[in-house]
């Protein structure tokens, strides 16, 4: 492909790998107004995101096989016309049975996109300095992508109207269907491949029950029967499809994928990532809205340091230094950055601190989360073969989504408790309830903030121990490729 066809084609999967993103927190700024215009009771508000967590999560690996089967182009352009309908649907729905309906189609079809963006980004930046350009741009489409869909949530519901949070994908969708259409390679079909029923059944059932039970257990509380039966059900079923892709004739999930220490480390790096941040995100939706008083686009407006930061981290520091330096020497000082930077947002209090903590936190967090996650993206895809690369990029896509979900259960439900703690602790005679009230929510975040900073220390330690490559691995298939190569002590 020519450079310039090339470079035009990363604009069309980085738009579409955007539109998958930050319709994972897009939704989340206009969902009181989507409550109070379709009547949501509150226990059933929370379906309007987990509808689509929920079928995105369990069908991540289905989808990258499905790509590898098919073609990647073709399950490309197939996902974006579905997104685009599922998009469409649920901005046009009449009750909130349509809208879960139609956030979960969105899921499904996410699903197919997704993977089989990440594919024709690693088979179209072969050559090593491209690909550290490419994938700076993709680390950063990937770790702003949150923030940038609280932002045009905000502007969207204070400007149009909450169903525009759907409609907006539309014309994204379509802008990258054309493009794709005219820029991208077929991304060939693999003769040899085919799809494995009973694995697809099983770790597709096994992702669902698991997403679904951490979904469930911010409601209900940890020691509900429903969230342990569908957890105890998730790692049984992924224990016996891990079992049988070790006997498959074509596995859904080649071992030679998660074999390789290297990918291992950045799927558990970005799981315990994921799981600190998703739920961060959300906090500080709450505070600014709930205890600061912001508005729907003052709040989009005040996560733009994270992008700022991101973008920045992505393209300036990990794309210059990805072909220069070993990997875990970006991840692990990007992650301890981060961390210090959830330990300054830790500490704010019900008066106003955004110019205090949570900006120079913000662009602190953005800075070292795109230097880190821009070079996991690429380590989780280096070396791996070309019929494997959408199994590759599922389990990337999935260690993200499950992480996300985990995070946000679990976080969330150690800000609820905490909250009540306190709230029950300081009442008595006399006592402001609303002061009371705020005072207690933003401990809770306080609390769930600190142990998301333990996340992402976490991550920090699994990828100084686990990642020891001294470069970032160059793809199979390669003919000119690096001369250099890659170590490993394991």
């Amino acid at each position: 492909m020519a450079d310039n066809r090339r470079w035009w084609a990363l604009v069309v999967i980085a738009l579409a790998q955007l539109m998958v993103i930050l319709d994972m927190t897009i939704v989340n700024i206009a969902l009181p107004s989507a409550q109070t215009d379709l009547h949501m009771s509150d226990g059933n508000r929370q379906w309007v995101i987990t509808a689509y967590t929920l079928a995105f999560g369990g069908l991540l690996l289905l989808g990258g096989r499905v790509a590898d089967l098919a073609g990647r182009k073709l399950t490309f352009m197939i996902g974006l016309l579905g997104f685009a309908a599922a998009s469409a649907l649920g901005g046009a729905a009449t009750g909130s049975g349509m809208l879960f309906g139609a956030r979960a189609l969105q899921g499904v079809f996410a699903a197919l996109l997704a993977p089989s963006a990440l594919s024709l980004l690693t088979t179209t930046f072969t050559d090593p300095k491209e690909r550290g350009k490419a994938f700076g741009v993709f680390g950063a489409i990937v770790g702003a992508g949150a923030a940038i869909g609280l932002l045009a949530g905000g502007l969207l519901t204070q400007y149009l109207d909450w169903r525009w949070c759907l409609y907006v994908n539309v014309p994204i969708a379509f802008v990258a269907f054309a493009g794709a259409w005219a820029l991208l390679d077929s991304g060939g079909r693999h003769e040899d491949a085919r799809l494995d029923m009973p694995g697809a059944l099983l770790g597709s059932a096994g992702m669902l029950s698991l997403v679904y039970g951490f979904s469930e257990a911010e409601s209900r509380s940890w020691g509900d029967g429903l969230v342990l039966g569908l957890l105890a059900a998730g790692v049984v079923l992924l224990g016996v499809f891990a079992l049988w892709q070790t006997r498959a004739r074509v596995p859904l999930l080649p071992m030679s994928v998660v074999r390789d220490r290297q990918r291992v480390g950045a799927f558990l790096t970005i799981l315990f990532v994921t799981i600190g941040m998703f739920g961060v995100f959300l906090f500080l939706t709450y505070y600014f809205q709930r205890v600061l008083g912001y508005s729907p686009l003052k709040t989009g407006l005040a996560y733009l340091p994270i992008t700022v930061g991101m973008v920045t981290g992505s393209t300036q520091v990990a794309a210059r230094l990805l072909n220069r330096v070993p990997p875990r020497a970006l991840i692990v000082p990007g992650l301890l950055l981060a961390a210090g930077a959830l330990a300054l947002i830790a500490q704010v209090g019900v008066e106003p601190a955004y110019a205090s903590h949570v900006l120079p936190g913000m662009l602190m967090l953005g800075l070292g989360m795109g230097t880190a996650m821009m070079t996991c993206v690429s380590l989780a895809t280096g070396s791996v073969a070309p019929r494997d690369s959408g199994a590759a990029s599922a389990t990337f896509n999935t260690a993200q989504q499950v992480g996300g979900s985990i995070g946000t259960a679990l976080l969330n439900t150690i800000a609820a408790s905490v909250t009540t703690r306190y709230a029950t602790a300081h009442a008595g005679p006399g006592v402001d309830r609303r002061a009371l009230a705020s005072r207690a929510a933003v401990h809770g975040f306080n609390v769930a903030t600190w142990w998301a900073m333990g996340s992402l220390l976490l991550a920090a330690l699994i990828a100084a121990v686990v990642v020891d490559a001294h470069r970032v691995p160059v793809p199979e298939g390669r003919a000119d490729r690096v001369p250099e190569k890659v170590e490993s002590t394991g």
